[in-house]
């Protein structure tokens, strides 16, 4: 089995660097100043424990790969820029959702008879060109698999397999996405961190939103208390080496300047929900609204006050 790992930023730069440090057979696509570093000069993993530059392969799409009948593809880019990679995918190659958020899966099945869904567990930064950082040690994260829409199979046992020879804990789960709505309450903070930085007080009503409308859809999700179990206190923060443990992923899409942020697909998931079940989301809403206002006017990272965001909220 070869990972094709589409999107080889935060967490699929650093996923692509263990899977490869294992042993197994890894093409990298990436694109723009990232790219052409990790061509130039490798790709630098930056650990608690160590940094090392590895040599690894990396292209800057699906073009240029000469496809091979094992390939599976692990998805690692936001959510706002699946469906074009997708369209750039030779047909009848299985595709992992290794993605925050919900709607991948449903995307990737539109187009691929064979898609997985990831719960992703694994804190990582990638702010310089050529540079990941992994943030948990000694496990990296967990990364539990499973069909999409449900169920197990020989090849999710395999893809777990290898993930945990990489140093994961990865189990094959049939019910997947109940764990990955229950990942979507944990991101809904993400919009408010990127924008404002570390504020409990935002994010506790921000999840009882969440938490509302997935009761008022009908959806099932793990509870706190399972989630925790699951975890077992394996996801530990700390400083890589060269790199300080800073915020999420949507933090760091403000703090590079890409001008688009994941929002769209984590609070407005939840925004999406309630609107149609009838349930208000003001919190959410605006923490949507107010992500994609920094990220389009490339406003820095954490320079708004919790009190200057509920000053902007319509309640």
């Amino acid at each position: 089995m070869r990972f094709i790992v589409y999107g080889a930023g935060a967490v699929g730069g650093t996923l692509g660097a263990l899977l490869a440090k294992a042993g197994h057979p890894v093409i990298l696509i990436a694109r723009g100043e990232h790219l052409r570093v990790i061509q130039a000069e490798g790709l630098l993993l930056s650990t608690p424990e160590k940094q090392e530059r590895l040599a690894l392969q990396a292209v800057g799409g699906p073009s240029e790969i000469e496809w091979q009948q094992d390939d599976v593809v692990l998805l690692t880019m936001k959510t706002q820029d699946t469906e074009a990679a997708l369209r750039e995918l030779p047909p009848g190659v299985p595709v992992v959702c290794l993605q925050n958020g919900v709607a991948n899966e449903r995307i990737a099945l539109r187009h691929f008879a064979d898609v997985y869904g990831v719960c992703v567990m694994f804190p990582t930064t990638h702010l310089i060109a050529g540079v990941v950082a992994q943030h948990s040690s000694p496990v990296p994260g967990i990364l539990n698999i499973g069909r999409f829409p449900s169920g197990v199979d020989g090849r999710a046992a395999q893809i777990a397999a290898a993930l945990t020879s990489a140093g994961f804990v990865s189990e094959p789960l049939p019910d997947i996405m109940r764990w990955k709505y229950t990942k979507l309450l944990m991101n809904l903070g993400n919009a408010v961190q990127a924008v404002c930085g570390s504020v409990p007080e935002i994010y506790e009503p921000v999840r009882a939103e969440g938490e509302r409308v997935l009761h008022a859809a009908g959806i099932d999700f793990a509870s706190e208390e399972e989630n925790r179990g699951l975890r077992a206190d394996l996801i530990t923060g700390h400083d890589a080496i060269g790199q300080p443990r800073s915020g999420g992923s949507s933090w760091q899409s403000l703090a590079r300047g890409t001008g688009a942020i994941e929002s769209d697909y984590l609070n407005g998931e939840i925004v999406l929900l309630g609107r149609l079940h009838g349930v208000p989301v003001p919190y959410n809403a605006h923490a949507q609204r107010m992500a994609n206002h920094f990220a389009h006017s490339r406003l820095p990272a954490g320079s708004l006050s919790a009190q200057e965001w509920l000053s902007k909220m319509d309640l």
